[in-house]
């Protein structure tokens, strides 16, 4: 595996896609590398896109970062366009706080296209850098898992039931009535949060026996994490000794992030910068072909916290935080 690329995220970007990619990404508050190889197939060689999808976004001000690993079903020319139609919903939501119209607008958008036989799973988190808080909204994908010094590895998940009648959750694309909801962890700095697509749990063990998750986390709890920037193609490598074939016969991704600390104050320029970035983003939403508007959610941590310190203790990603 090659070392990877460094791509340095400016505040309204959408990054990200379902090509290969081995890159270290710097956003404000935290650091993330993102690795995504197609399927090989028999030939052994790794297809140009694949049916795995990830995207980064940053908000006008720099302290929402944004993060989605899908698994979409398909592969070639079918997933590309549902990549290009998940970017142009990266961007639309680029400024809200709270994921869960995001995720309910996917889940339309693959419900619309269900005759077709399209669905995907997807984990999408929202990191807040001036509270440190990461939100998960998890539609149907393998849960991620985070890393604490003197805990190690443990999958983030949110045990207590939903207080909510309708399915929960589900694939995207499988019940256009799903409610998603969301759980929210407080990162402190160095916590380390590990995203991935199915391939991993579906390898083998050297016994022939499927991972499962409790595999997977005994194989990263093996790995030093000294170096972040290694955990990932020390994983992906550890894997693949395991058993003949692990990590060929599907796509592979992973998202890893790390909090640095480095995003709790906002600077001076992005509070004079942010309505202009926000203008031109409306601005262009009126062009042929402009797509969305990129309007910002109404939560007060939100709209206010960007000049306003104390407003932005006002968030803390909990489900019972409606969305505006």
């Amino acid at each position: 595996m090659d070392d990877a690329k460094t791509e340095i995220m400016q505040c309204m970007e959408v990054w990200g896609g379902n090509q290969p990619v081995n890159s270290g990404v710097i956003m404000t508050g935290i650091d993330a590398w993102v690795y995504c190889r197609p399927y090989t197939g028999a030939a052994g060689i790794a297809a140009q896109a694949g049916g795995d999808v990830y995207f980064v976004s940053s908000c006008a001000t720099g302290r929402i970062t944004r993060l989605l690993v899908a698994d979409v079903s398909g592969h070639g020319s079918a997933v590309g366009d549902i990549a290009t139609s998940l970017r142009t919903l990266m961007r639309k939501y680029v400024n809200y706080l709270d994921p869960r119209q995001f995720v309910g607008e996917m889940n339309r958008r693959f419900t619309e296209l269900s005759e077709a036989g399209s669905f995907a799973t997807a984990i999408v988190t929202t990191f807040f850098a001036p509270t440190n808080h990461v939100t998960f909204c998890n539609a149907g994908h393998p849960p991620p898992l985070i890393y604490r010094d003197g805990q190690g590895w443990i999958y983030a998940e949110k045990k207590e039931r939903f207080d909510d009648s309708r399915p929960s959750n589900l694939p995207l694309g499988i019940e256009d009535s799903s409610a998603y909801h969301q759980f929210a962890v407080k990162l402190r700095v160095g916590d380390l949060v590990l995203c991935y697509t199915d391939g991993l749990p579906e390898s083998r063990n050297c016994n022939g026996e499927f991972l499962g998750q409790e595999g997977l986390l005994e194989v990263l709890n093996s790995i030093s994490v000294a170096d972040p920037s290694q955990i990932v193609p020390e994983l992906l490598r550890a894997i693949e000794t395991l058993h003949p074939g692990n990590l060929t016969g599907d796509d592979v991704t992973v998202l890893l992030f790390r909090a640095n600390g480095l995003g709790s104050k906002v600077p001076f320029v992005n509070r004079v910068l942010a309505p202009l970035r926000l203008l031109r983003g409306l601005a262009a939403s009126l062009l042929p072909g402009g797509g969305p508007a990129p309007w910002p959610d109404r939560h007060p941590a939100n709209v206010g916290g960007a000049i306003f310190d104390s407003l932005n203790d006002r968030w803390s990603g909990g489900d019972d935080e409606a969305p505006k």
